[in-house]
C-alpha cells in the first residue's frame, strides 16, 4: 500500500516538475531585464505599450462576439439533438471534432477563398475572423453544452414546460439555459482562452489581435515576451479557476436543493 502511494506521489511530482519548471524558468528570466537585479521592469514595459492594450482589446471584442455566435448556434442545436434528433448525435459530434483534424491554416485559406468574392465578401470585415474562431471553439462549446444537457432530464423538463403552455423560445431561455449555467460558463471561458492567444487566423487575415502582437514582440524583444507569456498564463489560469469555482458552487446549490426536496 505504502509502495503504491510512493509511486503515485512520485509521478505527480514528475508531472508537476514537467509543467512548472519551464514556467518558473520563464518567470525568472522575465525578472532579469535590469542587469544584476530582479525586477518587474519587463512587465512595466509591456503595460506601458499602447499596442498591448489595442491588441488585447481587439481580441477581447472578438472573443465576446465568438462566444455570442457560438452559443447562439450550439445551444439550440444541442438541445434539439438531445430532444428530437438523437440519431443525429454521432454525426453532430463528428462535425464538432473536425477542427481537431483540420489545421487552422487550411481553414483560414478556405474561408478567404470562399468569402473574398461577391456575393458574400467578408475578408475586409472582422466577421470572417469571428466565423473562423467559432469553428475553432466548436468542440469546446459543444462538449460543454452536451455534458450539461446529459446531466439533466431534457425531455421531462420540456414536456413539463409545454404542458404549462410554454413555447420553444420560453423553454430554451427560462428552463434550459438556467440549468446549463455551469456548462455555459465553462464553454465561455474555454473559448475566451482559445481566442485571446490565437495566432494563425489573425495573422493570415491581417487583424491586430493579441496573438500576432505576442509573436511580433518575441521577434524584437528579449524579456518582454517572457513577461507577456506569464501574464497570458495567469489570465488563462484565472479563467480556469473561475470555471472550477462556478462549477463547485453550482454543484453545492444542486445538493442543497436536492436535500430540501
Amino acid at each position: 500500500m505504502k509502495k503504491s502511494r510512493f509511486w503515485g506521489w512520485f509521478w505527480i511530482f514528475i508531472g508537476a516538475l514537467y509543467f512548472l519548471l519551464p514556467l518558473f524558468s520563464t518567470f525568472l528570466f522575465s525578472l532579469k531585464m535590469k542587469k544584476g537585479v530582479l525586477s518587474f521592469a519587463a512587465y512595466q514595459s509591456v503595460l506601458k505599450d499602447p499596442q498591448f492594450y489595442k491588441t488585447f482589446t481587439f481580441s477581447l471584442e472578438m472573443s465576446v462576439l465568438t462566444i455570442i455566435f457560438g452559443l447562439l448556434i450550439i445551444v439550440p442545436t444541442a438541445f434539439f439533438v438531445h430532444l428530437r434528433l438523437k440519431h443525429l448525435r454521432p454525426v453532430i459530434e463528428f462535425i464538432t471534432q473536425l477542427p481537431f483534424v483540420v489545421p487552422p491554416i487550411v481553414l483560414v485559406f478556405g474561408l478567404i477563398r470562399l468569402y473574398s468574392k461577391p456575393p458574400i465578401q467578408l475578408t475586409t470585415t472582422p466577421l470572417l475572423l469571428v466565423m473562423g474562431y467559432v469553428v475553432l471553439a466548436l468542440p469546446y462549446i459543444y462538449r460543454s453544452v452536451d455534458n450539461g444537457l446529459m446531466a439533466m432530464d431534457v425531455e421531462r423538463l420540456t414536456e413539463a414546460a409545454e404542458s404549462l403552455g410554454a413555447g420553444w423560445t420560453t423553454i430554451l431561455i427560462k428552463v434550459i439555459l438556467p440549468n446549463l449555467k455551469s456548462a455555459l460558463i465553462s464553454g465561455t471561458f474555454l473559448t475566451f482562452a482559445i481566442v485571446i492567444g490565437e495566432l494563425t487566423m489573425a495573422s493570415m487575415l491581417a487583424w491586430p489581435a493579441f496573438g500576432p502582437y505576442m509573436a511580433l514582440l518575441g521577434q524584437n524583444r528579449a524579456y518582454e515576451p517572457a513577461a507577456l507569456a506569464i501574464m497570458s498564463f495567469a489570465l488563462t489560469w484565472a479563467a480556469m479557476g473561475i470555471i472550477q469555482w462556478v462549477g463547485r458552487t453550482s454543484f453545492v446549490k444542486q445538493e442543497q436543493i436536492g436535500g430540501i426536496h
